[in-house]
Parts: C-alpha cells; structure tokens; sequence
C-alpha cells in the first residue's frame, strides 16, 4: 500500500450540509440509543472535535454516527445542518474499508480498575451522580458498581445534602 500524505485530510477540512454525505454499505459498527445520547451530550459539551471521514463522492469511512446524530435536535438546528468533513481519496475500495475499520477498532475499549479510579475521583471532587451519569453515559447502577462504595453508603450519597451528595460519605468509602 502507498503511504499517502498524512497532513492531506487534515488540509481538506470543510462544514459542508450534511445532505451530502451517505453511509458506506459495508460498517460492521452498531452503536446503542444510550450511546448515541452520549455521543450528542459530548458533541454538546466538547464542542465538534471529530470530523467525519469521507470519500469524494462524500460516503462516509469514518463518522457514520456523529453524522447519524447531527440530523437529531439539538445538534440539527445547533450545526445548521452542517458537519465538518475531511476527504480522503483511496485508490481501491479495500483502502476505504480498512479505513473504516481500523478507525472503529483504534478507540479500544475501557479497563474497569481505571474507570473505577475515574468515577471515585470525580465522586471525591463532589460531582454528583446524576452529573457523572449525564457526562459518562451512566445510569446511576453503573456509577454505583464503578464507586466500590456499600449498597448503603450509595443511597446515603444520593440522598444526602443539597445535591444529593455527601462528600464526607465519599471520603469515608474511598
């Protein structure tokens, strides 16, 4: 395979209507309606940070759900209709498909022992359980198996203080 120019889908960045864009027919990736909420609070509090990966005939290589959710309110009336778009123009087809692909495959996966550390941090910080839910894409059970903290020091967490959070309790499990 030729090595192509690494700084060319960078120098071709562009918001174009997202209208233009259509998925390849060949993206093993399905992603879940929870995650696709994920996906629009982080767009939403990130801001775009990611641009879709596109031939130019614009069919999507990489970026098939940030294009998915970029048609849903709030991201659709918030962008415009836009979405940002690099282009990468490969020579054969396998080139599009190993580019969708090892896109996909390149994000891995989350270990449990450093999520563990993550959500005890953010929980010592004094975030609440609602805001690490909204942010991470957790519903308040995961936060819970995450926090290491007993059945009843979880339920004293969320229903204690202002915000549902006792910092004291935190510090107390951790």
């Amino acid at each position: 395979m030729e090595q192509m120019n690494v700084f060319a889908p960078l120098e071709s960045l562009q918001w174009v209507d997202r209208n233009l864009l259509k998925p390849n027919g060949y993206n093993p990736n399905k992603v879940s309606e929870d995650n696709l909420q994920l996906l629009v609070q982080s767009i939403l509090t990130n801001g775009w940070t990611l641009p879709i990966v596109c031939r130019p005939d614009y069919t999507i290589i990489d970026g098939f759900h940030r294009w998915t959710v970029s048609g849903r309110e709030p991201l659709l009336s918030t962008l415009g209709g836009k979405v940002p778009v690099v282009i990468v123009d490969h020579k054969e087809h396998s080139d599009d498909v190993y580019g969708t692909i090892t896109h996909n495959r390149a994000r891995g996966t989350h270990l449990l022992e450093p999520m563990k550390a993550i959500v005890k941090e953010l929980l010592a910080d004094g975030k609440t359980v609602k805001e690490i839910g909204t942010q991470l894409g957790m519903k308040p059970e995961e936060v819970f198996r995450l926090s290491d903290f007993t059945r009843e020091e979880f339920l004293a967490m969320m229903t204690d203080g202002v915000n549902g959070y006792n910092k004291a309790v935190v510090y107390r499990a951790i």
